[in-house]
């Protein structure tokens, strides 16, 4: 193992223990929790973007409809935290397999485009939808016991349980892309034609992805409405997925903590400025989005990543 590899691991480590010690260091465990929550969504579009090259304006549409499918299932239907949350990401994954279906006939702008479109009839589905609760949406939902024996009501409990389902995300997903399949994956985005001269079935692989990262986004969202206790319209609106590009952007596309630290900025500048500035809030994340844009072309966590190689090569040239 390599010096940066070790670096790497030993910096995930520390910011593991620090999240587990959050509560401890007098963090707000909610604010943390939808930190976490947000940075799921943003390592699940991640997977379709940064590693795909897909880039997908409708991803609220699985955020929004699998918190709804959680919160309904656990606040009508009586089911456990886990089951509503299984039963959201399955959900989720089956919209999904119909949007890809249809999506990944088209590339570029145009696959954007579609992906949005229908990111749009899913949310007027949820507001039409008797058991959504239209613009109210679904309030009061409880967060119940895992397994019918383990009370989340405590915000420590759910706190931990949070952290560990974002490490098995986070480690799932890395998973992926460096397995064969997520070698194929980075292939369609540098020269898909080349792909396909290979002989692989691109389409095939393009739909797997996008299934996997709906699914994994309805497991945020599933998240999100037992954190929060509500899920609303702002959901699954198309506002939702520029916020996710945001993010993403923000940290570095193709990078693995990049969307987690594009969450982190955003949710805190949220939380910390929308009672001092309100609607002004979101001016300010877009002049520093802008500013990044301008100054950090790779993101944040991705210009760190080029300065970090840039040293190894010159080091390496001095050797």
């Amino acid at each position: 193992m390599n010096q940066a590899n070790k670096l790497l691991r030993v910096t995930y480590l520390l910011l593991l223990m620090l999240a587990l010690l959050a509560p401890m260091l007098g963090l707000y465990p909610v604010f943390v929790m939808k930190l976490l929550c947000f940075a799921i969504f943003a390592c699940a579009f991640n997977l379709l973007l940064g590693f795909t090259g897909l880039l997908s304006f409708g991803h609220a549409a699985f955020f929004g409809s699998a918190a709804y499918i959680t919160g309904y299932l656990i606040k009508s239907q009586n089911f456990t935290p886990e089951l509503g949350m299984v039963a959201g990401m399955i959900g989720a994954g089956l919209i999904g397999l119909v949007v890809g279906l249809v999506a990944i006939r088209r590339q570029g702008i145009y696959f954007a485009m579609i992906t949005m479109a229908i990111g749009q009839m899913v949310y007027f589905v949820c507001l039409q939808a008797p058991f959504t609760g239209g613009e109210d949406g679904l309030q009061g939902v409880p967060r119940g016991a895992l397994f019918g024996v383990l009370s989340l009501q405590s915000d420590t409990v759910m706190y931990y349980l949070v952290v560990a389902i974002f490490v098995a995300c986070f480690l799932a997903i890395s998973r992926i892309v460096h397995s064969p399949f997520g070698q194929v994956l980075k292939m369609i985005r540098e020269n898909e034609p080349r792909a396909i001269s290979l002989g692989y079935q691109v389409d095939r692989y393009k739909l797997l992805a996008f299934v996997l990262s709906a699914a994994l986004t309805g497991l945020a969202g599933s998240l999100k409405t037992l954190i929060m206790g509500f899920a609303t319209l702002s959901d699954v609106h198309w506002s939702m997925s520029g916020e996710m590009i945001l993010m993403t952007l923000l940290g570095g596309v193709g990078t693995f903590f990049g969307p987690v630290t594009g969450a982190g900025i955003v949710i805190a500048l949220q939380d910390t400025l929308a009672d001092k500035v309100g609607s002004w809030v979101n001016v300010i994340i877009g002049v520093i989005f802008v500013l990044c844009v301008l100054a950090f072309r790779k993101g944040i966590i991705g210009e760190l990543q080029a300065w970090l190689e840039r040293r190894r090569a010159v080091a390496s040239a001095k050797a």
